[in-house]
């Protein structure tokens, strides 16, 4: 009994039984999600301004003589990287890779808790920021939208548009390569899918949908059931979110430089109505290089402002946002130029610099004013998200986020106050500052890492085994770390899923496979508010019609001109010994 060690023994033998406490350290983990490199210089063939007179951040931003010692300078530049980190949510980021081809769009519902993103690979992929962890940064789901629940071929196409309805968040509008966009609910399912029109009538108005791919959309920022979508058909249609056999409105764009025809694509739609109250505006941009600004409210036989010759004639403009006070256009431009526009004076740019364009490959490269409308973002060739000044259109801060995979698309969430970018190598990065943004990816970084069980999938799963400085660790009463003893798939070697799919493990059960039919039943109020008459379904012929005898007999609407003249009819008596016997029946011929 002296050579009794107590505190060998104490760390042996667990001091308490139960739930036992869990800590996390949630600064060194979102220490680890920190950019190595936030700022980066901007590069002068990306950005120049075709003014004479540079500016006074260019003339801040150009190399001058050292009148300082270099550990001055030094000192200057930390402090310059450290105000950019502060003032723009890039100090950190999480990386999604979930798509196996170039991410083309993006959109996160207004609460900021779901993230859908649209892929080349012909996928909507579904993520839950509540469900993730640094471990499990995974969709939870993935969506085909082109796909037809009654067509048998397996035909997909590439994804263009996806945005969750600012005003609803439950509906998202999806535009695929396809001539008939959709509304999805937010768990993926097809709620409306729109009409295609008849190519074979010459009249675009008289079409009921797209008659050729759609290229883009938008919702409208006053009215929760309206959006309106662009197509390779020359026309812009405004739909009923709720009804899909026909739109409401046609603004059919006459191109005067398109031929004969007066038909070009549409490659570009914004839709903008100011905070402060006032006009709604509707702006398009065409191939053939022309600008075109519409009152939102309509009439749209005629548009209130246009520049034909806006961009370069055969460019793809495909980014074009509005400011939330409804003054300024931003336009992107296929011919390597970005220009800012004035509502009130349409004609000329306010302001022009020059941008690599990567629209030629990748249609759907976006352009966006901040929530504030304070900054613009913009991705570039590189890789890198430049944001700018909507007044000069200089970079006030250029950080490389993919560099060498071009940067395609850019989302700056209000409440979130986080930035996501979807790049050509397939990621979609959340830039977040623990500071500055709240949930999200803030969110994620802060929770414990979940250890891969032994059915998950290792590229989905990080695995843990080797040890991370974040891991979850089980403390005692007396603060003596304590380690559990193996996981039940490391005492279950043999535990993994069957020829047929089916999990082994016993606390699994089976989920049997659900059916279509048994997905989901119509809705009774959608099909008596969408389809004419189908209330008759549930009457009875002969009531229906005998409801409107004693009218008919009154006021007959058929027989009215022969009133007068008409005659009466006159049945043969029946005698007592027919009604007894019934009538003779006639004797068949042989």
């Amino acid at each position: 009994m002296d050579d009794f060690d107590e505190e060998a023994f104490k760390k042996f033998f667990p001091s308490g039984f139960g739930k036992q406490e869990k800590e996390i350290d949630v600064e060194s983990q979102i220490n680890r999600s920190k950019r190595t490199e936030v700022a980066a210089k901007p590069l002068a063939d990306n950005e120049t301004q075709e003014s004479n007179a540079p500016s006074h951040a260019e003339q801040e931003r150009r190399p001058q003589e050292p009148k300082e010692s270099d550990e001055d300078s030094d000192d200057n530049d930390d402090s310059d990287d450290s105000d950019d980190e502060d003032e723009f949510p890039v100090s950190h980021e999480m990386v999604l890779k979930t798509h196996e081809r170039a991410v083309t769009t993006m959109t996160l519902d207004p609460s900021g808790a779901r993230l859908m993103t649209g892929s080349t690979d012909c996928t909507l992929k579904l993520h839950d920021f509540a469900s993730m962890t640094p471990s499990t940064i995974r969709a939870f789901k993935s969506v085909d939208p082109s796909a037809k629940k009654t067509s048998a071929s397996q035909d997909t196409h590439a994804v263009h548009y996806a945005a969750f309805n600012p005003l609803s968040p439950s509906h998202v509008l999806v535009v695929s390569a396809t001539a008939q966009p959709r509304i999805l609910s937010r768990d993926g399912e097809t709620v409306t899918e729109f009409a295609k029109g008849d190519m074979y009538l010459r009249d675009l108005n008289n079409t009921k949908g797209h008659i050729a791919e759609a290229t883009t959309g938008v919702w409208s920022p006053f009215d929760y059931n309206l959006c309106a979508t662009a197509g390779s058909d020359s026309t812009v249609r405004i739909w009923d979110a709720n009804v899909g056999r026909s739109q409401k409105e046609v603004i059919m764009h006459k191109s005067k430089v398109a031929g004969s025809a007066g038909r070009t694509k549409m490659t570009a739609l914004a839709w903008g109505s100011p905070k402060q109250g006032g006009s709604n505006v509707l702006v398009t941009a065409a191939l053939d290089g022309s600008l075109t600004m519409w009152s939102g409210n309509g009439p749209y036989r005629r548009p209130s402002a246009e520049v034909r010759d806006a961009h370069t004639r055969d460019t793809w403009t495909s980014g074009l946002d509005i400011s939330s006070d409804g003054r300024l256009v931003i336009s992107r431009g296929g011919d390597d130029t970005i220009k800012l526009w004035d509502t009130r004076k349409f004609k000329t740019p306010v302001t022009t610099v020059t941008h690599t364009s990567t629209s030629s490959r990748f249609p759907t490269s976006n352009i966006q004013f901040s929530p504030t409308s304070a900054n613009i973002i913009v991705g570039s060739e590189t890789g890198h998200l430049h944001i700018l000044n909507p007044a000069t259109l200089r970079p006030e801060l250029v950080t490389p986020v993919t560099p060498g995979s071009p940067l395609i698309t850019v989302l700056w969430h209000e409440k979130l106050n986080q930035i996501l970018t979807g790049s050509a190598n397939a990621e979609t990065h959340v830039l977040y500052n623990p500071s500055m943004s709240t949930k999200g990816a803030a969110l994620v970084m802060s929770k414990a890492p979940k250890r891969r069980h032994l059915d998950d999938n290792a590229a989905l799963t990080t695995d843990l085994t080797s040890g991370l400085s974040g891991d979850s660790v089980v403390v005692g009463s007396n603060g003596v770390p304590q380690y559990s003893s193996a996981t039940y798939s490391a005492r279950h070697p043999n535990v993994g899923l069957t020829a047929s799919g089916r999990s082994r493990d016993p606390r699994r059960p089976h989920m049997p496979a659900i059916t279509p039919f048994g997905k989901s039943q119509p809705d009774e109020k959608h099909i008596r508010e969408s389809i004419p008459l189908s209330s008759m379904r549930d009457e009875d012929p002969r009531e229906a019609l005998l409801k409107y005898a004693e009218k008919a007999e009154k006021d007959p609407i058929f027989t009215r001109a022969y009133k007068e003249t008409q005659p009466n009819a006159i049945y043969a008596e029946v005698s007592d010994d027919e009604e007894e016997n019934g009538p003779e029946k006639k004797k068949a011929r042989r």
